[in-house]
């Protein structure tokens, strides 16, 4: 049993059935992409995962315990992170304020934004966000507005804004859409790092097949809202059906 399981799972919006008995079962410690054209039904999938839809049927269960009904914020308590497909940062605020955020709502169970105005006074905040930036080799940056940085850098930031709440599952949405090949190369070495010192499972939703095929151990393929196939990586790429309704499309 994986530490997400999805068992028969359907959303339908009006006469669009965006998800159609949907079973996923991801398991702890591995990397798992999730990929298919346009309109396969993988956002809709990830909105369920973490609380934002509510299926019509099935379940969504999370180390044993159903996620269906949870608020957000719930599953995010649960252990579930989700980096988005647009870098979800505060662009007025400093790196190292951005960093200490996630860090005052995982002790705290909440953040109020006059805590940063007592910072002085929050020693164990500062070492904590000081050490996820240099883990995320973000330390010389601590004093620039997040805003004025490259999209490259708003997602390592994001990351590690993640990381910072102690997950044991990190979702990415599209992590390097819109990046350079210079920025998809450093993202890629990132989530390599984070998995090889981390104990934690990454699921992965991606367009671009040189990210999935350098990260998964696993990849679920959809279409139309039904999983197609779930392989290796290797099985995957020589898959017919796959190359039918994805690969192919690409080419």
């Amino acid at each position: 049993m994986g530490i997400l399981e999805v068992k028969n799972v359907n959303k339908r919006f009006g006469g669009l059935q965006a998800l159609s008995n949907v079973n996923l079962s991801v398991a702890e410690n591995t990397v798992h992409a999730i990929i298919g054209p346009n309109g396969a039904g993988k956002s809709t999938l990830l909105n369920v995962l973490v609380g934002k839809l509510i299926p019509d049927t099935g379940s969504v269960m999370f180390d044993g315990q159903s996620v269906l009904g949870r608020a957000p914020y719930e599953i995010n308590q649960m252990g579930i992170s989700r980096v988005f497909q647009t870098p979800e940062i505060f662009g007025d605020l400093t790196v190292m304020e951005n960093m200490m955020i996630p860090c005052f709502a995982k002790r705290d169970g909440a953040f109020e934004l006059n805590a940063l105005t007592t910072v002085g006074r929050q020693s164990d905040i500062v070492d904590r966000a000081e050490q996820m930036l240099i883990d995320m080799k973000m330390i010389d940056k601590r004093h620039m507005h997040a805003a004025s940085m490259s999209r490259g850098d708003k997602r390592r930031l994001e990351i590690g804004m993640c990381l910072s709440q102690q997950p044991r599952l990190l979702l990415l949405d599209e992590p390097t859409a819109g990046m350079a090949r210079a920025d998809t190369n450093n993202t890629i070495d990132l989530l390599k790092q984070i998995k090889a010192e981390r104990d934690i499972t990454i699921a992965i939703i991606e367009h671009d097949m040189h990210v999935v095929f350098s990260l998964a151990e696993r990849i679920t393929v959809l279409a139309q809202g039904t999983p197609l196939v779930e392989d290796t990586p290797d099985k995957i790429k020589g898959h017919p059906k796959v190359r039918e309704a994805y690969l192919g499309e690409s080419a």
